[in-house]
């Protein structure tokens, strides 16, 4: 059975330098980072991230997500996060296999494996769980495929398969389980941070956020808190404050157009809300990461 050391020297290989990095495989990205990194925003889809070498923090809200080779990570939406490298170095970077989560082949699995008790309640959207042998194994198998490409289109559907069944029925199978069920919580939240992020700069009511749910205001907000750990409002002003830190970052807008791009109607109401939560005012901030995005700056990495 292959090992974290052996998944490590594939991903390695494959990833050779700092960064994020496509392979033929749809879905499957390979990260390594060899020096710590800046907590950085980013958009966690639906995926599944292993480490095979270093470990890395996730900041959803004010709920910290740290998870290395012992831990898996699993995110059931689309969230607004805080990520960082806190543990590498050049002679042993962060290395990290992501996975998309391929919602119909879930189903399909879901179909000859049912649950032997239903989940009612809406899980975290960021969970971690304990990283096993099998899932390790199924994992190196799947990058050591990139080594024999002749071997990509027969085998890697099959291997991907079986991490998605490793998903199922190791630990977190009720939350991948409740993924692809439709009439599920989380699948009903699910559709709602879909709708959210579609209409994010709009100034549209919450309450038709609960409408595209199917549930009254008070169990939406109830469930969407659970999932996201944060009310809809303020998963939205994440994301107009993640939008709008990209704008002045890489397209050099100014503030006051930066917040009104996004939704903002008062330059002192974004500026609020950008300090709390980047902890400098917006004009500082895009200021120091476009000095650093410039310079030496830790790149930006998926899960």
């Amino acid at each position: 059975m292959d090992t974290l050391d052996t998944l490590a020297g594939r991903i390695a290989r494959h990833a050779p330098s700092d960064g994020t990095f496509e392979t033929p495989l749809p879905g499957v990205k390979l990260i390594r980072s060899a020096t710590p990194t800046l907590p950085m925003p980013v958009i966690y889809e639906p995926t599944v991230c292993i480490v095979a070498q270093g470990r890395k923090r996730a900041m959803l809200g004010p709920v910290a997500y740290v998870y290395d080779p012992a831990q898996f990570l699993i995110a059931s939406v689309g969230l607004p996060v805080m990520g960082s490298v806190i543990e590498a170095s050049p002679a042993k970077p962060y290395l990290s296999l992501q996975i998309d989560l391929d919602m119909t082949a879930l189903g399909e699995l879901i179909l000859r494996h049912p649950a032997r008790r239903p989940g009612l309640d809406a899980p975290a959207g960021l969970t971690l769980n304990e990283t096993t042998p099998p899932l390790i194994d199924a994992a190196s198998r799947l990058i050591g495929l990139l080594d024999a490409p002749e071997d990509l289109e027969a085998l890697a559907p099959l291997t991907l398969r079986e991490i998605l069944y490793r998903l199922l029925t190791g630990p977190g199978g009720d939350i991948v389980r409740q993924m692809a069920t439709s009439d599920s919580r989380l699948s009903q939240i699910a559709r709602a941070i879909l709708w959210i992020r579609a209409h994010f700069r709009e100034p549209c009511r919450i309450e038709e956020a609960a409408e595209v749910a199917g549930m009254s205001r008070s169990t939406f907000h109830l469930h969407f808190r659970a999932v996201t750990a944060m009310s809809p409002i303020e998963y939205r002003t994440q994301l107009r404050l993640q939008e709008a830190r990209r704008l002045m970052v890489t397209d050099a807008l100014d503030a006051a157009s930066a917040g009104f791009t996004v939704g903002y109607e008062s330059p002192s109401h974004f500026s609020r809300d950008y300090s709390r939560v980047f902890g400098r005012p917006p004009a500082t901030d895009a200021g120091r990461l476009r000095e650093a995005t410039l310079g030496v700056a830790p790149p930006v990495l998926a899960p």
